[in-house]
């Protein structure tokens, strides 16, 4: 029933998944309680979800019908499906304290080494931002923003049923707007037959998930987890980081998730030795200006490993004082505090010519030092300024600049722009864009799903 060209019959025959057994058995009590639903079955209805970027609700009832989803989750067609609140007890319960981001990458890896398919020594880094599920809406806005889609997408199917619909809610009041929720959900499952098409079914859900199992999280209105990150000098985002290397043949082999003020730069010595613990053997690391600073350089020539990342005078300046509490925005151009401000302008100082006596000097707007929450041991009390110092050495690089010259230098460096279509691919069609859950756990196990896909279907793909 099932045909070979399949992709979830593929990757059935490709992934040996008894691994789960062994990585959650400590999870699981052997002999007590009823038995529990196969843990490979829960871990394939996650993987499904990334694959298809469905909810909770939804992958569930699509696995009553679809044949293809039956075989994948290795149930008979007559079998009863799993109820959907299991999926979150399973994320919850069974993967906490489980490094899962790093476990599924690994697998890959070494599949894809069995196979054949990773001949490169080289990896490449960049990083990638995810949007807060709770960004920066108020609960009110969150709710009003999933009822108007669930609206228009009745609206194209039967525009007589805005008749039946309650009036909309007009006060500012979050627990008013609850109430709309609630009587537009009655309205619409009494209409029978309307919810149960796709189109309707998947904002009804979301809604009816928004409502009822998130309600908690909508009174926070925020993740307390995510910062506020800078893609450049006048845009920002609220949420996460996911710092992923990758080689040449566009395979993952590593991935830190962070908040989303941390530095691209900071990550690269991890991405190396992870890369190198799934079995990669890095002898080139490519990656962009962020990537080249000090710290970064030394470590790639104690480790034989050449850096094709260009020097930026404003990253590779050796020592200065706050060096974790200060980070440098390569996009912005501009340093960013412990608590995500970043610097509104820059000047440098000294005499032109004598370039260990100059430096750059970036200033911080001092009204939201004034404010701030971290502002202790940073701001000082009635101070009309706050701004930081970098001294330049423009001798200190010499041997990368020679570097950057060289042939194999520029070469390399036109490799980059395969991880800025892999980002793209894990955002827009897994759905990699927003975080499906609040916290920094939650974004670990939505990267560690995301990215087994990703490299799931590039070893199908590139094994054709």
């Amino acid at each position: 029933m099932i045909p070979k060209d399949n992709m979830l019959r593929q990757i059935n025959e490709l992934v040996d998944f008894s691994f789960i057994y062994e990585e959650l058995k400590q999870n699981y009590c052997l002999d007590n309680g009823r038995n529990a639903i196969d843990p490979i079955r829960m871990f394939k209805y996650l993987l499904l979800k990334a694959i298809f970027e469905l909810s909770d609700a939804d992958i569930v009832e699509r696995s009553k019908y679809d044949m293809s989803f039956k075989y994948f989750l290795d149930m008979a067609p007559e079998e009863q499906v799993i109820d959907s609140s299991s999926l979150t007890k399973f994320r919850k319960l069974r993967l906490k304290d489980m490094n899962l981001l790093d476990l599924l990458i690994n697998k890959t890896v070494e599949l894809a080494i069995e196979k054949g398919i990773i001949q490169s020594k080289s990896i490449i880094v960049d990083a990638t931002h995810t949007k807060a599920r709770y960004n920066q809406k108020s609960p009110r806005e969150i709710l009003q923003d999933r009822s108007r889609k669930l609206r228009k997408a009745i609206y194209k199917v039967d525009e007589s049923v805005k008749a039946k619909f309650p009036a909309k809610n007009t006060s500012n009041m979050l627990e008013d707007e609850l109430a709309y929720c609630k009587k537009l959900i009655e309205v619409v499952e009494a209409e029978g037959g309307v919810c149960e098409l796709p189109k309707i079914k998947e904002p009804l859900n979301l809604l009816k998930e928004t409502v009822a199992d998130d309600l908690e999280q909508l009174r926070i209105s925020e993740d307390q987890d995510a910062m506020i990150g800078h893609k450049s000098a006048d845009s920002s985002f609220f949420g996460y980081k996911t710092h992923i290397a990758m080689t040449e043949e566009r395979i993952i082999t590593a991935a830190v998730v962070t908040t989303g003020e941390k530095n691209d730069g900071k990550q690269l010595q991890t991405l190396i030795e992870k890369s190198k613990q799934a079995g990669m053997e890095v002898n080139t690391v490519i990656g962009d200006a962020a990537y080249s600073e000090k710290d970064n350089i030394t470590y790639a020539k104690e480790n034989t490993v050449e850096l094709v990342a260009k020097l930026n005078p404003s990253v590779t300046q050796g020592y200065r004082k706050h060096e974790d509490e200060f980070q440098f925005n390569k996009d912005a151009g501009m340093y960013v505090c412990k608590a995500g401000h970043m610097a509104i302008r820059k000047a440098r100082q000294g005499k032109k010519g004598i370039g260990t006596n100059q430096t750059d000097t970036y200033y911080f707007d001092v009204e939201k030092c004034k404010r701030c929450l971290r502002r202790q041991g940073c701001y000082k009390e009635g101070a009309k300024s706050k701004s930081y110092s970098v001294s330049i050495k423009s001798d200190e690089h010499t041997e990368q600049m020679a570097f950057q010259e060289t042939e194999y230098f520029k070469t390399k460096a036109k490799e980059r722009y395969k991880i800025e279509a892999k980002n793209s691919e894990l955002k827009h069609r897994h759905g990699y864009d927003v975080a499906t859950s609040s916290g920094l756990v939650g974004m670990e196990l939505q990267g560690a799903m995301a990215i087994f896909t990703v490299n799931i279907k590039r070893i199908l793909k590139l094994m054709k």
